[in-house]
Formats: structure tokens, sequence, C-alpha cells
């Protein structure tokens, strides 16, 4: 059996041991909760060379988490395409892209092809031997903007740590229904997987996993406001589930709450704006920003809202 050595991001700090795999093996054949309790059981899975105690056990920042698999099939290694790239940032050691609404980032068994992955694959032929692309945080399919991409593994392990660490600054637009007051603050707010739809996340008041968002209204206008938010913590969906649970939903989210709601919007109005962080090999701080898309100013004009 084969030992796999799982790259764990923000989103995975603080959760069950159980969940963190599920999350990371969702698109491989045949896994499921059994399953994965089956290997925990049998010792199949290690964190930081030794077995939990329990499938509650709780992921910390810097634990390397294992799994030995046998019965699952090993996912084919993404192929390269020539795929379109907006390129807002490159150096010897990273890189950041432009990421349109509608692509997924990574391949799975259910796309495996088209993805903003398959597109640096084939831009890292001109990379030096040895480099490859390497997500650092990820994006919903829906959600456009910057994309931080590593090319060693070296700056890879130094860029996750900086943002366990909250060095990374990652700032965010949003157009959400509402006259957003106060129009600063701090929304602080603990999420978790919802029990019935795994797909969904919701705010709960016991457990879950402990989320922070900061916000500021740029402007307002006819019952709409723009916001400007940075994610303090990077739980999945957080920024959604966040101003959904402030009644303040993102124009066009229809897993939150406003998808079906006028002005339609065919995505949730969510773009990842800025990235601030020091180059990690040069110590260099880097701002780095994609503009608001054109769906957005679009949606904006529609309904009066200065941006």
């Amino acid at each position: 059996m084969e030992w796999r050595t799982l790259r764990l991001d923000r989103g995975d700090h603080g959760r069950r041991v159980d969940l963190v795999l599920r999350r990371h093996l969702r698109d491989e054949k045949g896994v499921s909760r059994n399953r994965i309790q089956k290997w925990i059981d049998a010792g199949n899975v290690l964190i930081n060379g030794s077995p939990p105690a329990r499938s509650a056990w709780r992921v910390q920042d810097g634990d390397e988490l294992r799994v030995r698999v046998d019965d699952v099939p090993k996912r084919e290694r993404p192929r390269a395409e020539a795929l379109p790239i907006d390129v807002l940032y490159e150096d010897d050691d990273l890189l950041a892209v432009n990421k349109p609404a509608g692509i997924v980032v990574h391949p799975s068994y259910r796309q495996a092809g088209g993805t903003l992955i398959n597109g640096l694959l084939e831009r890292a032929r001109t990379w030096p031997a040895g480099s490859t692309p390497a997500l650092v945080g990820r994006l919903d399919k829906q959600t456009s903007g910057v994309v931080l991409v590593s090319k060693r593994t070296d700056i890879h392990a130094a860029l996750q740590r900086a943002m366990a660490a909250r060095r990374i600054d990652k700032d965010y637009l949003a157009i959400v229904r509402g006259k957003v007051s106060p129009p600063k603050g701090t929304i602080d707010l603990a999420i978790d997987r919802d029990p019935w739809d795994r797909r969904r996340v919701t705010v709960t008041d016991r457990g879950g996993q402990p989320s922070v968002t900061k916000y500021e209204r740029v402007s307002t206008a006819n019952g709409f406001s723009l916001l400007r938010c940075r994610l303090i913590t990077g739980r999945t969906h957080q920024l959604r589930v966040h101003l959904a649970a402030r009644r303040w939903p993102i124009v066009g989210d229809a897993v939150y709450g406003d998808g079906a709601a006028e002005p339609r919007f065919p995505r949730q109005a969510l773009h990842s704006w800025r990235v601030r962080f020091r180059q990690p090999r040069t110590g260099r701080e880097l701002t780095i920003e994609a503009p608001l898309p054109d769906d957005m100013r679009t949606l904006a004009a529609a309904i009066a809202l200065p941006v």
C-alpha cells in the first residue's frame, strides 16, 4: 500500500481529521466516511507520524497528514493544455493569475480538463527543470480574481506557512443586497458543514471552525452595497456565509440566499481583488490587484452603484 501526503491549507486548521480527509479526497472514486473511518481504525492515517486517537482529532497548522490507501484508484496526472491565462505577476518563484468566473481551478474526476492547473502545466513547460505549479489557496468556480501559484515546493511551503500565520492579506470585493450598516466592522461567526447537505456551510453556535471576516462599505445605492472584505481566516465559503448571516447576501449567490432575486446575475458577485505578502525568497513586499471584472461593473451600472 502507498502512503500519500496531503497538502493542507488554512481551511483545515481546527477541523476533524476525518472531515479533512474527506475534503481532500472528495474527488476520488470510492471514498466515503465509512471507508475513512476504517482507514483511521486500521492505523492507515498518520498525523505527524502517529495515528490519531479518534476520527474527531483536530488538525492544527503545520501538521503533516498522511494516508495509506489500497482500494482507491489513483487520479491521473493532470494534462497540460494550451489555455488562456491572465498573468498579473510572475517571477522565478511564483506567479499570480486573474481567474475568470466559470473556471475550475483544479482537475477532478468530474472535470479532468479545462481547469486553471491544466493551463498552468502548459505554461510550466518553459520553466526550469523541477518546477511545477501548485495553488496557494483556491477560489470557487464562480468567484473571479487573484490566485497565487508557486513554482517550487519550498516556495509553496513558505507561502502556506505565511498564510497560516496570517501574513498574507487577501481582500475581496462583493456586491451585496442591503445598505450595510455599520459601514465598517468585523463578522466573527463559527461555521461548519451543514449536517443536512455536505455541499453547504452554515453558521453554528456549537463547535465549528472559528471564522473572522473584516468588511468596509465602499458605496451604497438603491438597496445595494459594494463591500471590501478581508479574510482573517480562510474557511470554505466563508465570505458568502458570513455576509448572508448578516442579511447582506451576495447578489447572484444561489446557494446562500440571493440567486432568485432581482436583478438576476449568473454567479455570486464576488471577486478576489487584492493580495499582499512578502516574496518568500527575496523578502520584497508585493501587492497584486485584479481589476473588477466587466460583468460586475455591468451589474453595478445597472443598479446605479458607484464602483
